[in-house]
């Protein structure tokens, strides 16, 4: 066995992207993290994950963070969304547990949707329980012959007399078996492609709606495979317009996207303060390693790719909350970037410790598998430079 390396607490860097507002929310996360380290550990065989989950949003809605997802309406009705606020609030937790982190966004992504529905009495309630973290979201998407490209969703919803009848089959589904209710975009056929997909609010125990085991992937993240056979939810379950669920779903990945980056980006930084610990107490040829020059130009290089991440996550964000208007091109930039760099900071990060950086249970080892899916889900780093270079050539 090995001593574990104590842990840095996170914090946030200086940056000019920043206003007071962040800084104090910063530092209540930072509180918060240091008060529930149990609650940022995986949950034990055997443990209730879905207990596990609720408790951990309650305790992140008690505190007021869940608002950052799941945001409350202004007076005109427009969502007073910060994403510079849910960025922070994403690296920071996951720094210490992708798994905390995953819960968290789930609550935003899976009901962001829901925030443009001009039904307040459809609306209000459900985002109330979700911002407080007593009900469980999920976003259902993807399907086994559609991810990057969702216009291939093959899923139907279709309407008989005052019902909707849903039948397919969604794929990869964080919070599957999970959550108690789920916005599945399926296809009502307004036009060929993207614009004939529509959104639906489909409650777990909806009939026809099954849920596979939960799938095992490299990293701790709940994520299972749902069938639709002859799935009933009512008309006034479907959410906005019919034919706008592609545009809905692209609309919530501009705003999370840069999240995603943020995520990667709170990785990468324990990685660093994990690696600057270890070089640091562990001698090799007669020194510390931190004092060998090939150690250091490493050392160099993983800090330079941090700070190029924040840049650009932190960009994105602010050019989203002050700028305002269309930012897909850095919301892409910030999710290629910042999971491509945090991939090669982690990686680094394990050759540097060694046999120790892919021993079960070291710090490292878990980054390394957290931070993989990250290059795939909501849009692989692939389709990110097809976004990228079609707004720049555009």
């Amino acid at each position: 066995m090995f001593a574990p390396i104590p842990r840095v607490p996170w914090q946030l860097e200086e940056l000019p992207f920043f206003d007071e507002s962040h800084r104090e929310l910063a530092q209540r996360i930072r509180t918060w993290s240091t008060g529930n380290e149990r609650l940022l550990g995986h949950p034990m065989q055997g443990t209730d994950e879905r207990a596990f989950a609720l408790e951990l949003l309650a305790s992140l809605g008690k505190g007021g963070f869940l608002r950052y997802a799941v945001p409350h309406p202004r007076a005109d009705g427009t969502m007073a969304l910060d994403v510079r606020g849910l960025c922070v609030l994403r690296e920071a937790l996951a720094y210490d547990s992708f798994l905390a982190d995953s819960f968290f966004v789930m609550q935003g992504l899976g009901t962001a949707p829901v925030w443009r529905h001009p039904d307040a009495a459809l609306r209000d309630p459900l985002l109330d329980a979700c911002r407080e973290g007593r009900r469980i979201a999920a976003l259902a998407l993807t399907e086994p012959d559609a991810g990057s490209d969702l216009a291939q969703v093959a899923t139907t919803a279709r309407l008989e007399g005052d019902r909707y009848v849903l039948n397919g089959q969604k794929a990869w589904i964080t919070n599957g078996g999970l959550a108690d209710q789920y916005v599945v975009v399926a296809r009502t056929g307004e036009a060929a492609g993207a614009k004939g997909l529509s959104a639906f609010l489909v409650p777990a125990d909806a009939p026809g709606l099954s849920f596979s085991e939960p799938v095992e992937l490299v990293a701790h993240h709940p994520i299972a495979h749902l069938t639709f056979e002859n799935c009933t939810v009512p008309r006034e379950a479907l959410v906005g317009a019919a034919g706008t669920g592609f545009k809905a779903a692209m609309a919530a990945f501009d705003v999370f996207r840069p999240s995603v980056g943020a995520a990667a980006l709170g990785a990468a930084r324990r990685a660093l303060a994990e690696t600057v610990q270890r070089v640091k107490q562990r001698r090799m040829f007669g020194q510390f390693m931190s004092e060998l020059g090939a150690v250091q130009a490493k050392v160099a290089d993983m800090a330079a790719d941090v700070d190029a991440a924040a840049m650009v996550v932190y960009r994105a964000a602010w050019i989203a909350d002050v700028r305002g208007g269309r930012f897909t091109k850095e919301a892409a930039v910030a999710k290629l970037v910042a999971t491509e760099y945090a991939q090669r900071v982690i990686d680094t990060a394990v050759q540097l410790f060694g046999a120790l950086g892919v021993a079960r249970g070291s710090k490292v080892e878990e980054l390394y598998r957290d931070i993989r899916p990250t290059r795939i889900y909501e849009g692989a780093s692939e389709v990110q430079r097809l976004v990228i270079a079609r707004n720049v050539l555009a």
